[in-house]
């Protein structure tokens, strides 16, 4: 019986994702964009947290530039990630606007180093992930590259997933190192998931 080669299989959903992303208008992507960011702000784990730490969305993601903005006007920290060139390593910098970033790593905006500083302590906050897409158990598809994964490896506070309904599956491939997220929000739903 042939093995099946797990990358591939990660290669080809990858693709799957992004397409189906792609494809949305843009009145469907703000709509789910939207309801997604409703119902993270309604998450207890919000309200108690003291610091955000969350990706930069890029234009097929689910947008977080809004999640950023709220939350600096609920008073919150907010810290975002910047990749260390050369390594599968990030950084998280606290951020006081989306002024505070610059094209970095991928194209992805991140925070300016010389107008922010390094988050090093993450108690009190909550985690929210990208992900192509996610399953049903919790399990994340990411870009492939690690950092997420190393970052997770070590973080102690809540993690959250944020998903389009679409992306999501229910199985998807994963090794020992992938860690489930502990709660999981869609354009139509909060699951919270029990470890």
């Amino acid at each position: 019986m042939a093995r099946i080669d797990i990358r591939e299989v990660k290669k080809k959903l990858r693709a799957e994702f992004k397409d189906l992303r792609r494809n949305m208008s843009f009145e469907e992507k703000n709509r789910k964009d939207m309801a997604i960011l409703s119902r993270v702000l309604k998450l207890p784990e919000y309200g108690n947290s003291e610091t955000i730490l969350t990706y930069v969305s890029t234009d097929i993601e689910v947008d977080t530039k809004a999640l950023i903005e709220q939350a600096l006007l609920d008073g919150k920290t907010v810290a975002v990630p910047r990749c260390t060139p050369g390594k599968i390593d990030m950084k998280f910098y606290v951020i006081r606007s989306l002024d505070d970033l610059e094209p970095g790593a991928f194209g992805v905006l991140e925070p300016i180093p010389k107008r922010c500083r390094e988050l090093k302590k993450f108690e009190g906050s909550i985690c929210v992930l990208p992900g192509l897409g996610f399953d049903v158990q919790g399990y994340r598809l990411g870009y492939g590259k690690g950092y997420y994964d190393r970052f997770l490896s070590k973080y102690e506070g809540e993690n959250i997933g944020v998903c389009y309904n679409i992306c999501l599956k229910s199985l998807l491939p994963h090794g020992r190192y992938d860690k489930m997220v502990d709660i999981l929000v869609t354009d139509k739903f909060v699951k919270r998931f029990h470890k």
